[in-house]
C-alpha cells in the first residue's frame, strides 16, 4: 500500500531530484512548455505552481524565496514581471498536462508540460495569416 507517500523519488538521491526539478522548472519558465516524462511533469507542476504564485506578489521576500529555486536571473525576472502577472486573476491551476503518447525505446508515457496561460510571440498569428494569404492565392488561380 502506498498510503502517506508525499511525493515521487523519480529513483534518484535527494541531491540530484532537487536539482533535475530547478533545472525543468526553469526550461519551463524560460520556453513556458517542456516535453517530459508523466512523473517527472507531475513533479515539476507541484513545485512550479508554488513559485507562480509567490511570484505574484512581486517583494524582496518573495523574489529572495523563489531565487533559492531558480538560479538565472533573467528567468527569475521574466516570472516576476511577464509570467507571474498573466496569473493575477486566477487562483492555481497554473500549468496543463496535455498526453502525447509513449516513448519509443522504454515505453514511457510522454507529456507536455506547458503553462495554461502562455504566449504565442506571434507565431500562431503568423501561421494563420500564411495560411490565409495561401487560400486566397488557391482561389484567385481558379481550379487547374
Amino acid at each position: 500500500m502506498k498510503h502517506k507517500i508525499g511525493f515521487n523519488k523519480l529513483n534518484r538521491v535527494p541531491a540530484h531530484r532537487k536539482a533535475l526539478i530547478r533545472n525543468m522548472m526553469t526550461v519551463l519558465f524560460q520556453h513556458e512548455r517542456i516535453i517530459t516524462t508523466r512523473a517527472k511533469a507531475v513533479e515539476v507542476r507541484r513545485f512550479a505552481e508554488k513559485e507562480i504564485t509567490r511570484a505574484k506578489e512581486d517583494s524582496v521576500h518573495n523574489r529572495r524565496m523563489v531565487a533559492r529555486k531558480i538560479w538565472d536571473e533573467g528567468i527569475l525576472a521574466k516570472l516576476f514581471t511577464d509570467i507571474a502577472p498573466r496569473f493575477k486573476e486566477r487562483n492555481g491551476g497554473y500549468t496543463r498536462i496535455i498526453r502525447i503518447g509513449e516513448r519509443n525505446h522504454d515505453a514511457a508515457d510522454m507529456v507536455l508540460l506547458e503553462l495554461v496561460e502562455r504566449k504565442d510571440d506571434g507565431k500562431k498569428a503568423e501561421r494563420e495569416k500564411r495560411k490565409v494569404e495561401k487560400k486566397s492565392k488557391e482561389k484567385a488561380q481558379g481550379p487547374a
